[in-house]
């Protein structure tokens, strides 16, 4: 017994670490190095999506350069097949994005392709389709994980100077660039950029496409010209419907409402402010001399007060005391908002329907950050009537094509009450019809779901806003539909008159003795009658229970009738 127990402990040993050990296996680990094992997080969980996500972020660049340069984007997307299969079979595919954009200066060209969570967006204020400075990267890894291949980038800032090419790899343990090749090189492009990547992928066509994104990318920048070329050689150009640029956005402090506490301890720590009242008069937006004061009164704290020199305690009170004071809204023009007029166009040039209308919320606010709520529908044409309704969601301009059923946007479809507006809904379900329904989003910091940027959080000032605008939507989407069921049901009325009408001349006649040459002009009197009908017929309220139109015309044949009898009888007189 005693050896057995014996033998157990020295088994209990060997499977057991000290501290020291333990400690000698931890490490710190590199972003880059973490995001290759955990891929799926940025949107390349499979080789479709890898495919899309990667001309997802490129474009998205491009869009963003351009706009910020106050140049019309010109995007040419090549997509071609490396294997030569030219089907669903292949996998291995070169990706061309190039623009003209202001371009890259050479020494930051490296650090953007090549260095994941580097880029200008995440820590500015204002409206933009990057925020993380991860995408181009990220795909430049999946890229050179899935074929080993380095991206390639050539960009040139103007005419008058070299056009810069590198081919960069990540170093994936300490997220830093590795220059494969350097060189300069001819380019007959004044300025702009341009990024191949070979990398794994799946190309199909139909919902969550390339070609589906690239559409809805073209509704929503009215602005952009979009040269397509897929995998089989097929090229499709989305012209631009405008040539007027987006509202440029400015960017704006943070406001004391969308601060944290935490956040807050940091900012008293680095600021440069001499006195807690010039620290917030600084260092936040909307907060003026007098507000600043009756923080600090709240907050039983001397406006004088050192900033770096405030304890956690005294930041907490600070922290509740913002709560308590009344501050304005954060300004609006860090925002570029579509608009609902170019909203219209821009749905108008890619989806053929007969009716469309859009709406733009007034600017709204969620923990401090400004946001905009914009919707549109197109309703019939070309639309399937037998399926739910297209849903086209966006967010800064940028399509969300993946995880529709845990976005915000999807829930506030679903609880709006689309019967009352000529729709098929069952209860909290998406309606059925021939409507297509686009939803933007502006705002300076988008609350994504997760790193792949996919899906909007469920903020209830959001769902709030986005009702309105549906509502607001779905107001003349109702109007309409219910006058083409009106006009449908005055005409097939009319239809019956204009039937029997022959058949009341040729009683006429009998009953008359009238000539042929007087039955021909009855008719073309009582279909007169109708045709005066026509030009009301916009402005008819038909009830289906009472037949008052049909009352109206039999009033007027029988009125004819008398006339023409009156005559005949005037006439046998004389």
């Amino acid at each position: 017994m005693a050896e057995q127990t014996k033998l157990t402990e020295t088994k209990t040993k060997k499977r057991r670490s000290n501290a020291e050990e333990m400690a000698k296996k931890q490490r710190e680990i590199s972003v880059a190095e973490f995001f290759e094992k955990n891929r799926h997080l940025l949107g390349f969980d499979n080789k479709r999506k890898a495919l899309l996500t990667t001309i997802k972020e490129a474009v998205d660049n491009s869009l963003d350069a351009c706009e910020e340069a106050g140049i019309l984007p010109e995007i040419n997307v090549e997509i071609i097949d490396l294997s030569g299969k030219q089907d669903a079979q292949s996998e291995k595919f070169r990706i061309i994005i190039e623009d003209n954009g202001p371009g890259i200066i050479k020494q930051q060209v490296p650090k953007i392709f090549a260095k994941l969570l580097y880029g200008s967006k995440f820590h500015s204020m204002k409206q933009s389709r990057g925020q993380q400075g991860i995408g181009i990267s990220a795909a430049a890894l999946y890229g050179q994980l899935t074929t080993g291949k380095p991206v390639r980038i050539i960009s040139k800032t103007s005419a008058n100077k070299p056009a810069h090419y590198y081919e960069l790899h990540i170093n994936t343990t300490n997220n830093k660039p590795e220059i494969v090749k350097e060189d300069i090189k001819e380019w007959k492009k004044d300025h702009g950029t341009k990024v191949e990547i070979d990398m794994e992928g799946s190309y199909q066509k139909g919902g969550q496409s390339v070609d589906e994104y690239l559409i809805e990318t073209a509704v929503v920048n009215p602005h952009v010209t979009i040269t397509y070329t897929n995998p089989k050689a097929e090229q499709r150009i989305f012209p631009r419907a405008t040539d007027q640029l987006p509202i440029e956005p400015k960017e704006i402090k943070p406001h004391p409402y969308g601060v944290e506490l935490g956040i807050l301890i940091k900012m008293l720590k680095t600021t440069s402010a001499k006195t807690l009242q010039q620290f917030f008069t600084t260092e936040f937006s909307r907060v003026g001399p007098s507000v600043a004061k009756e923080i600090c009164e709240k907050a039983s704290i001397v406006p004088k007060a050192k900033p770096t020199q405030i304890d956690r305690a005294h930041a907490e009170k600070l922290f509740n005391a913002i709560k308590e004071v009344k501050i304005m809204n954060p300004p609006t023009n860090c925002l570029s908002p579509i608009g609902a007029e170019l909203l219209e166009k821009g749905l108008k040039k890619e989806i053929n329907a007969e009716f469309y209308c859009s709406a733009s919320r007034p600017p709204s606010v969620y923990r401090g950050n400004p946001f905009i709520m914009e919707a549109a529908i197109a309703y019939g044409g070309e639309l399937p009537g037998d399926k739910q309704v297209t849903i086209m969601r966006f967010a800064n301009r940028v399509p969300l094509l993946y995880q529709q059923s845990a976005c915000s946007t999807t829930k506030s479809i679903a609880q709006t009450n689309w019967r009352s507006y000529g729709l098929s809904q069952s209860q909290n379900s998406i309606p059925v019809g021939p409507v297509a329904i686009v939803i933007h989003m502006a705002s300076v910091w988008v609350p994504f779901t997760s790193e792949a940027k996919e899906a909007l959080a469920h903020y209830p000032e959001m769902i709030k806003e986005l009702k309105l605008a549906l509502q607001e939507c779905g107001r003349k989407l109702g109007s309409y539909v219910n006058k083409k069921k009106r006009v449908g049901a005055e005409l097939k009325k009319r239809s019956y008159i204009d039937k029997y009408i022959p058949h009341v001349a040729d009683a006429l006649k009998e009953l008359l003795s009238l000539k042929d040459g007087e039955k021909e002009k009855i008719e073309t009197q009582l279909r007169d009658m109708l045709e005066e009908k026509r030009g009301e017929v916009e402005d008819l309220k038909f009830d289906p229970t009472k037949n008052t139109e049909y009352d109206e015309e039999m009033a007027k044949i029988k009125k004819i009738v008398e006339e023409e009898h009156e005559e005949k009888e005037n006439g046998k007189e004389e």
